[in-house]
């Protein structure tokens, strides 16, 4: 499962909209004080501290909660109302088509292929196919040639062209999944797998196939196929919806999501489980919309009992009943750190003097997740934000609060 889904890169259109990046650029490090700033929680760090942090949540906490999803479902509400009750303001529409994925494991020069009954090659400049030949061919693979693509084929030592198509091109088998050799591996796809260069880079490796198929390698990616069949299917609609709003933000690229965290999980047909794939089928073609378009269905594994605000007005701050049901390990949660850890990572404050926490989001205990804080030191502040500091230091969410006391006498300072 995805603890965390962060956006896959710096989008044109999702720049645009505040706060919309899920993991900032960490801050930069210490810098003179700017003005007059009211601590509004304090702890001093005299000498050697252990500094234990105490939070709630599994990620950034916007939209829907995955194990807030499991504990609905197990109180018995539906797909439909889960996806309701975390998207609050959008309205169900029909989404489907085709996707674009870059298979990001794929980092030779070309799309490599085990042979296999009735595979074609098309050119995508020209939309012309050609059927490859029974060559005794072990594998084939596009390889770019200027702007145009060798076709080659090997028994299993040198490789040999049969032709050269314009343009970029994909492959195709007639039952519809494909084996990729990746480095070190083998992996089934549904649909084509295309040799295109993203804005006149270097080739890289893009499955294409519709979005019911792709949600196969997606939906069990992100959280356990064998969950209640409503929680899975709450994740379905996400996940699809998830993935349009992706495409339209992707208009005029080579790609429209790759296959990591950075935007969903996706593993393709090795991943797939016939109970996943069961509750998408009940929620096939379902997706949430806002002003006629596919929602921005951010997801978390868990919010910690109260959900973030987002950049979209349907991404609410709003108490959950439900994420701490299934899962309190992610809803409450403790990390030790200390004094050095804090001066290694900011060495421009020099020795660690104290802690202030200066604003918070005012959503849940403590006063929710931190806007702003500081780490004071002998030579300088480091201003940063809490998800600065949660991607400083391994933290599971950007709520939290501190707890300070010495470290046992003997331990070395670092």
């Amino acid at each position: 499962m995805s603890i965390t889904v962060r956006p896959r890169r710096a989008r044109r259109l999702l720049a645009a909209a505040a706060g919309l990046l899920l993991v900032p650029a960490l801050a930069t490090g210490a810098s003179a004080e700017g003005g007059e700033r009211r601590a509004v929680e304090t702890w001093p760090t005299p000498g050697s501290t252990a500094i234990t942090v105490t939070g709630h949540g599994f990620g950034h906490g916007h939209g829907l909660s995955q194990y807030g999803a499991l504990g609905a479902a197990e109180q018995g509400l539906t797909w439909q109302q889960i996806v309701g009750f975390y998207y609050p303001g959008t309205t169900w529409g029909r989404i489907g088509g085709k996707l674009r994925i870059w298979i990001t494991a794929d980092t030779g020069r070309d799309v490599q292929v085990v042979s296999e009954r009735a595979i074609k090659v098309t050119s995508l400049a020209r939309q012309r196919s050609w059927r490859l030949p029974a060559v005794g061919a072990r594998k084939w693979r596009l390889v770019a040639q200027g702007s145009d693509t060798a076709v080659q084929w090997s028994r299993g030592g040198r490789w040999k062209t049969w032709r050269t198509v314009p343009g970029e091109a994909e492959l195709s088998a007639a039952d519809g999944v494909l084996t990729l050799v990746v480095p070190g591996a083998r992996r089934d796809y549904r649909g084509t797998l295309q040799s295109v260069a993203p804005r006149g880079g270097k080739r890289i490796t893009v499955n294409k196939l519709g979005m019911e198929a792709y949600l196969r390698g997606v939906v069990p990616q992100e959280v356990p196929a064998l969950w209640e069949p409503d929680a899975v299917s709450a994740q379905s609609v996400a996940a699809r919806t998830y993935a349009a709003f992706e495409r339209q933000a992707s208009k005029g690229e080579r790609y429209d999501l790759c296959d990591t965290t950075q935007c969903q999980v996706y593993g393709g047909v090795d991943v797939e489980h016939p109970a996943a794939t069961a509750a998408i089928r009940a929620t096939r073609g379902q997706g949430v919309l806002y002003d006629g378009q596919p929602a921005f269905t951010q997801f978390s594994a868990s919010n910690g009992g109260f959900s973030s605000a987002g950049s979209m007005p349907y991404l609410v701050a709003q108490p959950d009943p439900y994420d701490g049901l299934a899962n309190p390990t992610y809803s409450t949660w403790k990390k030790t750190l200390d004094d050095t850890m804090v001066e290694k990572q900011w060495p421009a404050i020099g020795d660690l003097t104290s802690i202030e926490v200066t604003a918070r989001d005012g959503n849940g205990d403590w006063g929710g997740r931190i806007t702003d804080m500081a780490f004071v030191g002998t030579r300088g502040t480091a201003r940063v934000d809490g998800d600065t500091v949660r991607s400083a230091f391994g933290l599971s969410s950007d709520w939290f609060t501190f707890a300070v006391e010495p470290r046992q006498k003997g331990r070395a300072r670092q």
